[in-house]
């Protein structure tokens, strides 16, 4: 029987009496000593496999166990991971030296064929909601000898490093393996800290210490992630002793764990924007009617109503009170800060007379029907806020009523439930960037959808802006930054003017831990077992 396995059945008063009896008898430092740690994270992973799914509960859990060439800290600089080093030999040509002595969670050797049999497998694994398509598309890798591998490009390639951190390694005896044998740890072989254990979909991630790990004796025996995605269940685990830590703290709950002296909470900005997609793609879009309940032409597909959309959101509202003040308004795909941004955007301000005219000016001064779809419990308050930006668009003469799945059945009909494209017409989602710059979110939102390229894979409102993706296009072929950063500026100021989405706010990401922990807060919002330390 797990830690977890009676949460949720026992009376609340027995949660405090137990959490009692373990200060008392120090019980917190007993379960240091056996170096186990338990995790309740808000989202659980649709999988094991570490090409299925580009998603953030999947690939934060897959990190545990497999890894990339190249890795990346709690603020996205790079470092080596299974490439010791590398070089650049030419504008086309980069070469990697492996890490010697790594070997899989199964004994073998780790060598060059695992990385190409890895780059083969990522864009190809069938049925997958979020390919990795984009980070190895138009790369190709040649082995030099087991330790040395260089991958050529056809265009001079800036983000190489970048791209590459996002795959994960797994042996090539995996090679071929479907998802499902990922699911079941047949197939879960890597190289990561952490190896294989169980994988309960809906109930937990059991992971096990790697002996064998290149980087040192892992802090942890065992880890358990526990999916709770109730926010007062999560809070309720931890203050009750259930569970060590807790992601995703939720707004309501911040100010009061932060003040709790038997508590560490520890946070970050997000790099994560919590965005609205519009359906740009079909001539009639299911989920939109006149007042009526007549079918009309799709408003979306005119600036004018999507401009008008994103004016009736008052952003500044939905963070105070909607995110009670943890987060921050956004006016694109990062926080300004980033390299790489616009500074001549600002979040856009509440105008409803604007709206209004915009509205008329595009044919609907009455405005029209409308449902909104979004996950359940994938982002901090993600219900509220959709709740929230219906009844603003309200405001303008939008009847809006809203419907949110669960996170794995929404993301595969919101990208390729209706016979390969997105089924919705109007939702909430979120994303958050794997490269310290706008360039993948950029491709990846907002790039013309194209299987073939690479582009557009998590495109789900299928946006095509033909002058933007040239501009893109020309920036990732780009080395000198400087020049980049102007390109990908520019491509920003075009896409954000065309309201090729609708931005909402940046999240904070805020974790909590029991007394005698240490957290590291990452940008990216991963939560990870080598982030947690007992306290010195």
């Amino acid at each position: 029987m797990t830690a977890f396995s009676d949460f949720g059945r026992r009376p609340w008063w027995r949660g405090i009496a137990v959490m009692l009896v373990m200060m008392a008898s120090g019980f917190g430092i007993d379960r240091l000593a056996a170096q186990e740690l338990r995790i309740a994270v808000s989202s659980e992973p649709s999988s094991f496999d570490p090409h299925f799914h580009n998603l953030t509960p999947n690939n934060q859990i897959m990190r545990h166990a497999f890894e990339p060439l190249i890795l990346s800290d709690e603020r996205q600089a790079l470092s080596p991971g299974l490439a010791a080093s590398w070089r650049l030999i030419d504008d086309l040509t980069w070469e990697f030296k492996l890490r010697p002595g790594v070997i899989f969670h199964d004994g073998s050797a780790f060598s060059a064929d695992d990385v190409i049999a890895s780059f083969e497998r990522a864009p190809n694994v069938p049925r997958s909601p979020s390919p990795f398509t984009s980070y190895v598309k138009g790369r190709v890798l040649e082995k030099i000898d087991d330790l040395t591998l260089r991958i050529k490009t056809a265009t001079p390639d800036p983000l190489m490093l970048n791209n590459i951190a996002q795959v994960m390694i797994i042996s090539k005896a995996a090679a071929r393996a479907p998802t499902e044998d990922f699911n079941s740890g047949k197939a879960a072989i890597g190289t990561g800290p952490y190896r294989f254990n169980a994988f309960v979909p809906g109930d937990r991630v059991v992971l096990d210490r790697f002996d064998g790990y290149w980087g040192g004796k892992p802090q942890w025996a065992r880890v358990t992630l526990k999916p709770i995605s109730s926010n007062p269940a999560r809070v309720a685990a931890l203050l009750a002793g259930d569970t060590d830590v807790i992601e995703a703290v939720p707004t309501t709950d911040a100010q009061r764990l932060k003040a709790d002296k038997n508590l560490v909470v520890a946070s970050a900005l997000s790099n994560r924007v919590i965005y609205f997609h519009l359906d740009q793609y079909r001539d009639v879009t299911p989920f939109i009617r006149a007042k009526d309940g007549s079918e009309i032409k799709n408003p979306l597909r005119d600036v004018r109503v999507r401009q008008a959309l994103s004016k009736a959101i008052n952003r500044p509202a939905m963070v105070e009170r909607v995110m009670e003040g943890e987060a921050v308004p956004a006016s694109q795909l990062l926080p300004d800060s980033y390299h790489g941004t616009s500074k001549n955007l600002k979040p856009v301000a509440l105008d409803v007379a604007g709206a209004r005219k915009l509205l008329s000016e595009a044919g609907y001064p009455n405005g029209f029907k409308m449902v909104m779809h979004g996950p359940n419990g994938r982002y901090t308050n993600d219900t509220k806020i959709i709740e929230a930006a219906a009844q603003m668009f309200a405001r303008i003469g939008i009847e809006a009523s809203v419907e949110t799945l669960p996170p794995a059945p929404f993301f595969s009909r919101a990208s390729s439930g209706n016979n390969g494209n997105p089924e919705f017409s109007f939702i909430l989602v979120g994303w958050s960037a794997g490269t310290g710059e706008p360039s993948d979110s950029l491709r990846t939102l907002l790039g013309t959808f194209d299987r073939e390229k690479g582009t557009g894979a998590a495109n789900r409102g299928r946006y095509s802006n033909p002058e933007f993706d040239a501009i893109l296009a020309s920036a990732l072929r780009t080395v000198d930054d400087k020049k980049r950063a102007a390109l990908l500026a520019e491509a920003t100021d075009m896409v954000m003017n065309d309201v090729g989405l609708i931005p909402i706010h940046y999240q904070l990401n805020t974790w909590a831990a029991r007394k005698g922990y240490t957290l590291v807060a990452r940008s990216d919002e991963y939560t990870l077992a080598t982030s947690v330390k007992p306290a010195p």
